[in-house]
């Protein structure tokens, strides 16, 4: 069993892809598809995701939870539902806290062995997912106090209860808002989490819901717009950077409009 790390820096967001025997799962693809790809074609695998352009490319079957309402094509994906891969078996959790339809993923090895678990924006190293994102967008909505105490559930009654040595693969690290505490690094193991992360040491709900609740970064503005894009499935991701306005070297810029430049330094020198 092969299980490789895509992470982007800028978006401190963490994709992952699962191999044996040939075939190949991603688990929360990011937006560009080209990586699984390029990797699919060095192990000879197939493909099975969560995401709208790998699955008109592929035809790979999509699987996520029935709770997020998606309007493309799927399977659904919830509490005791298996993904046989081989001899490997994939087993979704639902853990609402961070949204209403999130789902972790349990992966059983070739010995029957829970060995690791995809946690999404459940669980991350040091953290777990903000509870404040999904009160106004989203298929299903819900207060952060209510979904602080689902975290609260899904955490002590479902994820701390698997063995210490399960390796945990979070969709995010250090620098993204969907949490507040998150640690530099990109993965983690159960027993760890259990002896260092804040949101899982002892104590009542009420607590932990105040805790959660309190002291979250602020919302970004696109967030409720990313919800309802890929609640419909993005478009292809050259066709929407294509799809962006490119102005001329010649356009007639509006009076006292303002230009960003993002490129590097050297670049700017060698341009002047």
């Amino acid at each position: 069993m092969i299980i490789q790390q895509f992470y982007d820096k800028g978006l401190s967001h963490g994709s992952y892809a699962l191999i044996r025997t040939g075939k190949m799962v991603v688990v929360d693809p990011a937006r560009d598809p080209q990586p699984y790809y390029d990797f699919a074609v060095q192990h000879h695998a197939d493909f099975v995701s969560s995401h709208l352009e790998i699955h008109e490319t592929t035809g790979a079957v999509i699987y996520t939870s029935k709770l997020t309402g998606a309007e493309y094509p799927h399977e659904t994906f919830d509490d005791g539902d298996i993904i046989q891969l081989n001899d490997i078996k994939l087993k979704a959790i639902n853990t609402p806290g961070h949204s209403p339809d999130s789902i972790c993923i349990l992966i059983i090895d070739e010995d029957g062995k829970e060995a690791a678990l995809f946690t999404g924006d459940t669980l991350f190293v040091g953290d777990v997912g903000r509870p404040d994102l999904r009160e106004s967008v989203g298929n299903i909505t819900a207060k952060k106090e209510e979904l602080a105490s689902q975290m609260y559930h899904s955490t002590r009654d479902k994820l701390m209860k698997l063995p210490h040595n399960v390796i945990v693969y979070p969709a995010h690290g250090p620098g993204s808002l969907c949490g507040k505490n998150m640690s530099p690094d990109l993965q983690s193991t159960i027993g760890r989490e259990l002896r260092e992360n804040y949101a899982l040491q002892l104590m009542d709900e009420p607590q932990f819901v105040k805790i959660l609740t309190t002291d979250q970064p602020f919302v970004p503005k696109y967030f409720g717009g990313d919800v309802m894009m890929n609640k419909k499935g993005a478009a292809g991701f050259k066709q929407g950077v294509d799809s962006v306005p490119k102005m001329t070297n010649d356009v007639a810029l509006e009076q006292d409009a303002l230009v960003v430049d993002t490129r590097p330094n050297k670049i700017l020198e060698m341009a002047t």
